[in-house]
């Protein structure tokens, strides 16, 4: 048996086992279905396996960053398809039904995140050969204070995964009748190994079959599911009629008079701004930044795949505003009991069986092309930034690149564990942003932008910043309000605490940066190795 093709193999036999235990225990799985995911795997694990043999060698800067050669065309597709991933589809559709369409602020918070980054973040990122976002920070900083702002880094990313892994395991129960939890861990399995086989390569290639799959698969259902709405003008003016005026994707500019926003409106604007701008510092944005050719390359790669993010959330919003006003009664089944099901509910009682298959595959590929990402941009950041200069400095590029493979698996085995836990989709993926907008973008900025900036600023700002954050507390994970804010309705926080520790932050790196000049000489940013 050839060596590339043996983890293939282990793979069908594994599926196979899973289908022999699923067919022993009379579970009611639409076979069908399940024989056509075990076919996408395979293909999409094999692709993984062919980008394995991409490579030129296997050290580091090859499996993180596909030796600094990924095209435009290649690199639009992964970079859109790594945001465009379960969390944001399925998030979608999910906050149209259950908040209104101006509370779907992801879809174009995040486009224009990726266009922000393009404009102001890329060129220079790519400029200097850096092969993590922490690299300019550690230069600035430190290594000790680098490892510390690691943390936040490590979280977001996890957090990216648990959300994206969630939206999966709902699908699957859904279509396929597949339990929540064994969907989960064999899709988990199929991506963390093609990652920690194939480094970006792998990831670059099988995005762009998964961006594909995801259009195909959203587009198809529109169609079937407006059949039981009467089309999308009568879907529409139902929505809005049932909506009022949160049917409508923005607030009026004096938001804060109508009584439907209130004060309200000021936590859409904190939630609007943290999407913009907490989407900018993510190693999965800037691995791909940094793996692209030239600076041009970088900086149009962001823009384009911002376009691509706004374009991509329209069938899914569609989707949500069919799924409200639909008689669920008409098709013979009660309406979704949490609206996270509002995508797999609308592609298999709104369609046919074959159309709800290749919607699977759809979510399937969404999640995968977010997931590998993800794990492999904080397993770059583990072994690069925190293993590479506190634990073994020396290391060579061969041996540090079997340190991230390692990492590749503990950070997924971690993100995976963490699926198996969590509840709300939506909740996870604004969680993940949240920490990373609060303290890293600050950082981020001031290292790259401000040449004064030095360790006891940064460390002031980080300290600033968490306490700010977390002193508005954070229902998700069970943290109470510990500072006495403004504007608490229902226990919920609507003062624009999150802005407010962002920027708080971010100046206290730039007076404590300066106070500290003598004691603290600020360092020079300098061009890494190719």
């Amino acid at each position: 048996m050839s060596k590339q093709l043996r983890p293939l193999f282990i793979l069908i036999a594994a599926m196979l086992v899973i289908a022999a235990v699923l067919f022993y225990l009379d579970k009611e799985v639409h076979w069908g279905g399940f024989i056509s995911m075990m076919v996408f795997y395979g293909f999409i694990f094999y692709l993984g396996i062919y980008a394995a043999n991409l490579r030129k060698s296997d050290n580091v800067t090859e499996v993180m960053l596909a030796g600094r050669s990924l095209p435009l065309f290649v690199a639009v597709f992964t970079m859109s398809a790594t945001w465009v991933g379960g969390g944001y589809i399925n998030g979608t559709a999910e906050f149209t039904v259950s908040a209104g369409l101006a509370w779907v602020q992801a879809p174009w918070g995040y486009a224009l995140s990726l266009i922000v980054g393009g404009l102001f973040f890329a060129r220079k990122m790519r400029r200097y050969q850096f092969k993590t976002m922490l690299d300019p920070l550690e230069q600035r900083f430190g290594k000790r204070m680098t490892a510390l702002l690691f943390l936040p880094a490590l979280t977001g990313e996890i957090f990216w995964s648990a959300a994206i892994l969630t939206a999966l395991g709902t699908t699957f129960g859904t279509v396929l009748g597949l339990d929540f939890n064994t969907s989960i861990v064999l899709s988990a399995v199929i991506a963390i190994a093609y990652t920690a086989l194939g480094g970006l390569w792998a990831v670059a290639l099988t995005d762009i079959v998964q961006l594909i799959l995801l259009f195909v698969g959203l587009i198809l259902v529109i169609p079937f599911a407006l059949q039981h709405v009467g089309g999308w003008e009568n879907a529409w003016q139902m929505y809005v009629d049932k909506k009022g005026i949160l049917a409508h994707p923005f607030p009026p500019i004096d938001g804060w008079r109508h009584p439907e926003w209130g004060n309200y409106y000021w936590n859409w604007l904190d939630y609007a701004m943290l999407l913009i701008f907490g989407g900018v510092a993510w190693q999965v944005y800037f691995q791909r930044v940094l793996s692209a050719k030239t600076e041009n390359i970088a900086m149009w790669l962001s823009i384009i795949a911002g376009f691509v993010c706004m374009v991509a959330a329209i069938p899914a919003v569609m989707i949500g505003v069919i799924a409200d006003v639909v008689d669920w009664s008409s098709v013979g089944i009660a309406a979704p009991e949490n609206a996270s099901l509002t995508l797999p509910y609308v592609a298999r009682y709104l369609t046919n069986p074959w159309v709800a298959t290749v919607a699977l595959g759809a979510i399937a590929a969404a999640v995968m092309s977010s997931v590998d990402s993800s794990i492999l941009s904080a397993s770059s950041m583990a072994s690069w930034n925190v293993y590479r200069p506190l634990v073994q400095p020396d290391i060579s590029p061969e041996k540090l690149a079997i340190v991230l493979k390692r990492c590749i698996w503990i950070i997924g085995i971690a993100a995976t564990l963490l699926a198996l836990q969590v509840k709300s989709v939506y909740a996870l993926w604004f969680l993940c942003s949240d920490f990373v907008y609060c303290i890293l973008f600050p950082q981020l900025v001031m290292a790259l932008f401000d040449k004064k900036a030095n360790y006891y600023g940064s460390l002031v700002g980080f300290i600033v910043s968490f306490v700010l954050r977390f002193g508005g507390g954070e229902a998700t994970l069970g943290i109470p309000q510990l500072l006495p804010y403004p504007m608490v309705e229902n226990g919920v926080v609507l003062f624009p605490f999150r802005t407010l520790a962002m920027f708080s932050g971010l100046m206290a790196i730039f007076v404590v940066s300066r106070l500290t000049q003598k004691q603290c000489p600020a360092k020079e940013l300098v061009i890494g190795e190719r």
